[in-house]
């Protein structure tokens, strides 16, 4: 199976400004029932993709494999991609504390948060990047509890060859049913790994199907999932889904029946794939249309001029 290109994508989204279709977002999705049968799909789903953050629900189940335990806010910090508020970072330090472990254990690159409120406080109180308001901090926290309870040196989990990630690897293969190949390194420095888009989907069903524990955590506390305002944070609390975002494009979710789709958009923007996903799980009848009507009339889909809304991120799949 080759990479997801050009030849195997197709209009997913489009931009209108003042009724003139500005702009183009193209790629892939595919809509998978609980048993991994497909639904629909747009572009090439058996081609192959880098997820990105979008594999740490895997990686979260591996941590437990290790031995690691977690609590619900655990649960979903150690899953999530984080704006850096100070509640995600407090949830972080309570992981590392639960394990043994501590803020000088991780090895993202310092960052700033994403959140501006974040940011705001931090510069104010003089302030400044960090490893714990990098958006990884919590996954990272993961494989470092997942370090300790095998027994091996912390400072060691983001080796390739670390037992953490021959976990991580295993549950990707027993959830979608793919070998993930062309290991490399994500932006924080661990590991991400290529699976065909049509296996992520059948990976997210199968995997929060499985683990009830970690799906009721991330609903009942999607702020930690991602940041308040946010397109995953506003899918949970809004449509009852079980959602993650992953770099460049990529986003996953199930919802309440099962029902599971992956998208990604093959420019990377971001902008454009959680609408999509939405959209076609809509299609499917697997969440409430007028609540999905409702998430793409959200703000952050407007396109403005002067400051006014002139258009917007219009879905075609």
């Amino acid at each position: 199976m080759s990479a997801l290109d050009a030849a195997g994508s197709v209009p997913l989204a489009v931009v209108d400004r003042s009724g003139f279709p500005e702009s183009q977002h193209l790629g892939a999705a595919v809509v998978v029932a609980v048993d991994g049968s497909v639904v629909a799909t747009r572009g090439d789903a058996g081609a192959r993709i880098y997820p990105r953050s979008a594999l740490k629900p895997f990686q979260t189940v591996a941590a437990l494999r290790a031995g690691v335990e977690l609590d619900a806010e655990g649960l979903v910090i150690v899953t999530s991609s984080h704006v850096g508020s100070p509640r995600h970072v407090a949830a972080v330090r309570a992981v590392l504390a639960s394990v043994g472990a501590s803020e000088a254990d991780l090895l993202t690159p310092e960052a700033w948060p994403s959140s501006r409120a974040a940011v705001n406080d931090l510069v104010h109180a003089f302030g400044g990047p960090s490893r714990i308001a990098m958006n990884c901090s919590g996954n990272h926290a993961g494989m470092i509890g997942a370090a300790v309870a095998l027994g091996l040196p912390v400072d060691g989990y983001l080796d390739p060859a670390n037992r953490v990630h021959a976990l991580a690897e295993a549950v990707m293969r027993d959830h979608t049913g793919a070998d993930p190949e062309h290991p490399g390194t994500d932006g924080c420095g661990g590991p991400v790994w290529s699976l065909p888009l049509v296996a992520l989907a059948r990976g997210y069903a199968a995997l929060f199907a499985e683990q009830p524990a970690l799906a009721d955590a991330v609903r009942a506390h999607p702020v930690l999932i991602e940041g308040e305002g946010t397109a995953t944070t506003r899918a949970v609390e809004t449509l009852g889904v079980v959602a993650k975002a992953g770099a460049e494009g990529v986003w996953c979710a199930v919802a309440p029946d099962g029902t599971a789709v992956a998208v990604k958009i093959l420019d990377g923007s971001a902008r454009a794939s959680a609408a999509v996903a939405v959209s076609l799980l809509a299609a499917a009848g697997a969440i409430d249309g007028d609540a999905a009507e409702a998430f793409l009339g959200d703000p952050s889909l407007a396109v403005l001029g002067g400051g006014v809304e002139v258009g917007r991120v219009r879905v075609l799949a």
